[in-house]
C-alpha cells in the first residue's frame, strides 16, 4: 500500500460495482433486445394469470371458512396455481437467459481487462478512485485478474455474504481473500462523491417502489377476486 492509499470501504465498492453493472446491463439488454420483446409479453401474461389465480384461490378458501394456518398449504397444492407458477418460471427464464449470457461474457472481458490493465480496475472503480492490487500493492497479472473474477462467483453463491465481508476492516471481500488481492482508494477519494451517494439512494428508492408496485398488483388481484 503506497502513501495516501487506504482500503476501499463497502460503499465505495458497491457504488463502483453498480456503475459497471448499469453500463453492462444496458449493453446486454440492447444486444438481446430482439429476443426480449416476445419474452416480456409471455412473462406479463403469466404474471397476471398467477396473481389472478392467487387472489381467486385465496378468496375462495376464505369464503369456504378455511383456517388461516391451512391457507398456505391449500394454495401450494392448488393445481391451477402450480400451472401458473410453472408458466411464470418458464417466461422468466425465457426473458432472462439471453441478456444474462451476454452480460456474463461482457462482464468477464470488462473486469478482467480493466483490472489487469494500467488502470488497475474497471471503469466504475476508476471513476471513484479505486484500484485493485495484489498483497504487495502491485498491478495484477492477467491470470490473477481472471482468478479474482471467477472467485467473485463464490461471493454471489454465498447469497452475497462474501461481499458483505468487505463491510469490516480490512474491507476485503471473499474473492479478494481467495485471489490474494485488495481494493484500495486514492488519497483524494476518501469521501464518497455526492453523485455516487445519490446513485445509491436512487437504487434504494427504485427497490421500494418496485416492492410497492408488486404489493399493489397483489391487492388489486385480491380485490378483483372478491369483487
Amino acid at each position: 500500500m503506497t502513501a495516501g492509499q487506504a482500503p476501499a470501504g463497502f460503499r465505495h465498492r458497491y457504488a463502483a460495482w453498480s456503475l459497471d453493472f448499469a453500463v453492462l446491463a444496458l449493453a446486454a439488454g440492447a444486444c438481446a433486445w430482439p429476443r426480449l420483446q416476445p419474452a416480456w409479453s409471455s412473462l406479463g401474461a403469466a404474471f397476471r394469470a398467477l396473481w389472478s389465480g392467487v387472489g381467486a384461490a385465496l378468496a375462495g378458501a376464505m369464503m369456504a371458512g378455511t383456517r388461516v394456518p391451512d391457507l398456505a398449504r391449500e394454495l401450494l397444492q392448488d393445481p391451477r396455481l402450480l400451472d401458473a407458477a410453472g408458466a411464470l418460471q418458464a417466461g422468466l427464464w425465457q426473458l432472462l437467459w439471453p441478456p444474462l449470457a451476454i452480460y456474463l461474457a461482457l462482464s468477464a472481458a470488462w473486469h478482467v481487462s480493466g483490472t489487469a490493465s494500467p488502470m488497475q480496475g474497471s471503469p466504475g472503480k476508476r471513476v471513484l478512485g479505486l484500484r485493485v492490487v495484489d498483497r504487495d500493492g502491485a498491478r495484477l497479472s492477467w491470470a490473477r485478474a481472471a482468478a479474482r473474477h471467477l472467485a467473485a462467483g463464490l461471493s454471489w453463491l454465498t447469497l452475497n455474504i462474501g461481499h458483505l465481508v468487505a463491510l469490516a476492516a480490512p474491507h476485503r471481500a471473499l474473492h479478494d481473500r481467495i485471489a490474494g488481492t485488495r481494493v484500495l482508494r486514492d488519497a483524494d477519494a476518501r469521501r464518497l462523491p455526492w453523485p455516487a451517494a445519490a446513485w445509491i439512494a436512487l437504487q434504494v428508492a427504485a427497490g421500494v417502489l418496485l416492492l410497492g408496485w408488486l404489493l399493489g398488483r397483489y391487492v388489486a388481484a385480491l380485490g378483483a377476486a372478491f369483487g
